[in-house]
């Protein structure tokens, strides 16, 4: 029996000289303690040297897949020309079937072939002529990061983790702010309680205390750069009846270093904000279209991927973010969530409560096809996107209305039903048929009044000038 055996260098062909020791494989390793035992038990047939490293990446994935790459075909095809009675023993099972289909080869795994590939790893180097340990390890090494890095798929124009890095840190931020700015407002609030209650813009509130100040100086600060005339005036008279305590100036300096945090975090926000919309439309253009960008990165953010979020079924993309209102009602057998992170995006919001339901539903079955175009087509148009959500605001204008609008062959629609009510037509008599003046044509109506219906004499009428 032959024993196919894969090394990072490249493949080898091993002769069994004795079969007898797959039936006793418990005690196989001793026959495997030094290189002349193990050279009584195997001998190499054949070696096909990888010529570089590409070769030995196309191996390594062909291998990991279960299929027979072009180098082992002419190998194996060379060998079982001159031994065609031979067996061939495999590592995987899944290849020996390859191997089977595509050559006729009759291929043996199991668990015997299995302890016997782990005893000829043992002694691999000396029954290769010519190959070195280090040869080995350096060659392991590199097919090991060849083929990490295929697995990765790295690719700079299809980087979704960079997505799902950039809204979790922005969430992150927004949650910072919030807290920041809250902080702000309350400790400045001690002194000066009543601008809360003016201005209600977080920006403005901190550009305004930043240039304020202690309340004393309100009357001689310029606020037209930060607020409109009407509310610096409010804010100057309430500064001089404010019921506030007073503050020293070292409260007033970490206030305002407070106040310089919030800037520079909100400056970073926006900038991080660009950064995500640009990404989301090289990344996934058709979803952002249709969901926007926030909605679109949280999407894939808690799909995992892009490729995982492609995956998933419309019904799944529209309730991803409610899962413990899934699992409660499944558990309660109550009524299921309608949406998830897809009730944010623009369709859903602008909908009316009745809709939102059905809005989100179809919004998803879109989603799931722009999902699907981005991740796998070979083309980055955004054709399909614009053309699903013309047709998505097109069906939410006709639910918010009651009903579809017909532009044209109304008038057949109501003479269709009509002959099913009871209604006829009736002809009413025109009375310029008596008429006896001449006609442009020098006809009268009265000459021709027996011989004409009282719908020609219309038309005639009507068509004179």
């Amino acid at each position: 029996m032959l024993v196919l055996f894969e090394t990072a260098a490249g493949f080898a062909i091993f002769k069994l000289l004795d079969e007898k020791k797959l039936q006793k494989v418990e005690n196989l390793f001793e026959d495997f303690e030094t290189t002349e035992k193990a050279n009584k038990v195997v001998q190499l047939h054949n070696f096909k040297k990888f010529a570089d490293y590409t070769d030995a990446l196309q191996a390594g994935v062909a291998l990991n897949e279960g299929k027979l790459c072009k180098p082992l075909k002419k190998l194996l095809k060379k060998v079982f020309a001159e031994e065609a009675h031979e067996q061939l023993m495999v590592w995987d099972a899944k290849l020996g079937n390859s191997i089977k289909e595509k050559i006729g080869i009759q291929c043996v795994s199991n668990a015997s072939v299995n302890e016997l590939m782990r005893c000829i790893k043992s002694q691999v180097e000396g029954l290769i002529p010519g190959l070195q340990e280090k040869e080995l390890a350096a060659m392991s090494l590199g097919l090991g990061h060849n083929l990490a890095r295929y697995k990765l798929k790295f690719s700079p124009d299809k980087v979704d983790t960079m997505i799902v890095q950039a809204i979790s840190l922005l969430d992150d931020i927004d949650k910072e702010l919030n807290n920041y700015i809250m902080r702000t407002r309350e400790w400045y609030g001690w002194h000066f309680p009543e601008l809360s209650k003016i201005i209600s813009d977080h920006q403005a509130y901190i550009r305004t205390v930043m240039a304020m100040g202690t309340r004393d100086k309100a009357v001689n600060t310029d606020f037209s750069e930060i607020l409109p005339e009407e509310i610096e005036e409010k804010v100057k008279e309430a500064a001089e009846v404010s019921m506030g305590t007073e503050v020293t100036e070292d409260d007033i300096i970490n206030i305002h270093s407070l106040c310089e945090q919030v800037l520079e975090l909100t400056e970073y926000r926006s900038q991080l904000f660009e950064y995500l919309k640009n990404r989301m439309v090289a990344i996934a253009p058709n979803l952002t279209i249709l969901v926007g960008e926030l909605v679109g990165a949280r999407l894939i953010s808690h799909a995992g991927s892009l490729i995982n979020l492609a995956k998933h079924p419309a019904s799944t993309i529209q309730i991803l973010g409610a899962e413990k209102a899934l699992f409660r009602a499944l558990k309660t057998k109550h009524a299921t969530p309608k949406y998830g992170l897809l009730y944010h995006a623009q369709l859903v919001t602008q909908s009316s409560t009745k809709h939102k339901g059905k809005m989100s539903r179809m919004l998803a079955a879109k989603a799931a096809l722009a999902c699907r175009y981005d991740a796998l087509g070979e083309e980055t148009t955004t054709d399909m996107g614009i053309e699903n959500r013309a047709k998505l605001a097109l069906k939410l204008a006709n639910a918010e209305r009651g009903g579809t609008h017909r532009i044209s062959g109304t008038g057949k629609t109501q003479a269709r039903h009509a002959k099913y009510e009871g209604e006829s037509e009736v002809n009413q008599y025109h009375a310029a048929a008596d008429s006896t003046l001449e006609s442009s044509s020098k006809r009268k109506f009265g000459e021709s009044s027996e011989e004409q219906t009282p719908k020609k004499l219309k038309v005639e009428m009507e068509s004179e000038p």
